[in-house]
């Protein structure tokens, strides 16, 4: 009779930590079921699209307002107008990086190329300008780059009258 004490005993106290244990497993799954979706909604807050910013036709760019376009990224692509290579020193405080780029203006109309072969100094220029203003660290990722696009494919449509361009295509695109 004592032993079938001594063994009522010992399931009761194995129970309890089965009980126990249980709970801190559930705790535990809560608990990892919140980080992840912390950190889920971090992720997509820090991934977001930059370019809601706001897309405008690019005709009305050569009114003079200055209100960013957003790029066009479709699978028809327009004619093209290719640029000579570009070599520039990129802001930094050495003066020893570099950006080797080479690029392809994509046209809204075969009209504007015409227009761009006049106008290619004003272009190298704008272009220029824009990539020897910025530092190694806006242009190394890929958000940089699309950021640089933006701010070419606006600048140079301020100084066009026989259209615009759509997007800008990186054939080559070196920092050294």
């Amino acid at each position: 009779m004592a032993e079938e004490e001594n063994t009522e005993e010992n399931t009761e106290e194995t129970g309890a930590p089965k009980k126990s244990n249980n709970i801190v497993l559930i705790v535990i799954a809560v608990v990892l079921v919140l980080v992840l979706a912390i950190v889920g909604f971090v992720v997509v807050m820090l991934a977001g699209d930059d370019s809601q910013q706001g897309s405008q036709n690019p005709q009305s760019m050569q009114s003079g307002t200055q209100k960013p376009i957003k790029l066009m990224e479709s699978m028809d692509v327009g004619p093209m107008f290719p640029l000579d290579t570009f070599t520039v020193n990129l802001l930094s405080d050495s003066g020893r990086r570099y950006l080797k780029v080479q690029m392809n203006l994509e046209l809204d109309d075969d009209d504007l190329a015409p227009e761009l072969e006049t106008k290619t100094a004003v272009v190298r220029d704008v272009v220029i300008r824009l990539l020897s203003s910025k530092t190694l660290e806006e242009i190394s990722t890929s958000k940089g780059k699309l950021k640089l696009k933006e701010q070419m494919v606006n600048q140079i449509n301020l100084r066009l009258r026989d259209g615009y361009l759509k997007n800008i295509y990186f054939t080559e695109f070196v920092v050294q």
